[in-house]
């Protein structure tokens, strides 16, 4: 009975992250739904509507210690503010490049954030890498060299993406919040500038909200959702199912955008841009593989030391209580 718990839970779990990230790839189609609105408008709607939608999901289940330990903490809440400023310049960069035609660029961003949180892990908290991490790493830059010629310019939206969004990764395992409160804290950190910022728009007559019709605000307010939802899902699924297989699953949304850029917005491949994100898969293919190896000789070895343990004759007196206990 336990066992096909187990089961259900993890099949659950599979079904809840392939449909963030699903829903994290078919993204690009929503945001030039958007227009006229300038990405600055967007995103600050992103952050004043996601605010909302956790803050009514925060009341209905009743969960504000978090929000009490936090503010206790002044270098926790410190971190909290640079992960909402890092993960502002990821959302408005990622939002003005689907804008601005550069679906697959932006795609290429999240394919090599594996590569780059890698990178920062050995930088910042001195982690040692495999070899295969080390020549997945290797081959991510050649693959950075590669497209730069085929750009004529280094792909900097792929790299701030990547970048900004390792940089945010690795500040939120430092915080250690639920998804949820995360968004909380951090939308609740960007919600006076985007509003300030709102108001200021329609001061000058730049703000589309309520001025294209009802249909328009309707979606400008659904940012909020559209940013929630995924993140409810990833949540369900990072319980239920091991890092590997959240690893694995991550995939598919570089994957969704990389096939709109190319089959749905008409975004140009030339040869040498094939090249350089072959390079970036055949690494990410490695890190894959090696991770995948390593989970597997880890489970291995746990394995063989329980059945060792078990092996292992129980002391005399363990031996005497368990006989009077018969």
């Amino acid at each position: 009975m336990a066992e096909g718990e187990n089961e259900k839970q993890s099949r659950a779990g599979v079904a809840n992250g392939a449909a963030a990230y699903v829903m994290w790839g078919l993204v690009p189609l929503f945001w030039p739904l958007l227009k006229p609105a300038g990405a600055g408008e967007i995103l600050a709607h992103r952050m004043v509507w996601s605010l909302v939608v956790v803050g009514v999901a925060l009341l209905f289940v009743r969960k504000w210690a978090w929000l009490r330990e936090l503010v206790r903490q002044p270098g926790r809440l410190g971190l909290v503010i640079l992960a909402a400023a890092v993960i502002t310049v990821n959302w408005g960069l990622y939002i003005w490049s689907v804008n601005a035609g550069h679906v697959v660029e932006a795609s290429l961003g999240y394919f090599i954030n594996p590569l780059v949180s890698i990178g920062l892990g050995v930088l910042l908290l001195g982690e040692r890498l495999r070899p295969a991490q080390w020549a997945a790493v290797g081959i991510g830059l050649l693959a950075v060299l590669v497209l730069a010629v085929g750009y004529g310019r280094p792909p900097w939206i792929s790299l701030a993406l990547a970048f900004s969004f390792g940089t945010y990764g690795l500040v939120k395992k430092k915080v250690n919040l639920g998804g949820v409160e995360s968004l909380a804290a951090e939308t609740a950190v960007q919600f006076l500038p985007a509003l300030g910022y709102l108001v200021w728009l329609g001061t000058q007559g730049h703000l589309t909200f309520a001025q294209e019709g009802f249909g328009h605000g309707a979606l400008l307010a659904s940012t909020g959702l559209v940013t929630a939802i995924p993140l409810v899902c990833f949540g369900a699924a990072a319980i239920r199912v091991p890092l590997s297989t959240l690893g694995l699953l991550q995939y598919l949304a570089p994957v969704f955008q990389f096939a709109l850029g190319i089959l749905y917005f008409h975004e140009a491949m030339p040869a040498e841009r094939w090249a350089g994100f072959g390079l970036v898969w055949a690494a990410l293919a490695m890190l894959t593989w090696d991770a995948l190896r390593t989970a597997r000789a880890g489970r291995a070895r746990l394995a063989r030391a329980a059945a060792a343990a078990a092996a292992v004759p129980a002391p005399a007196g363990a031996q005497m209580q368990r006989e009077s206990a018969r």
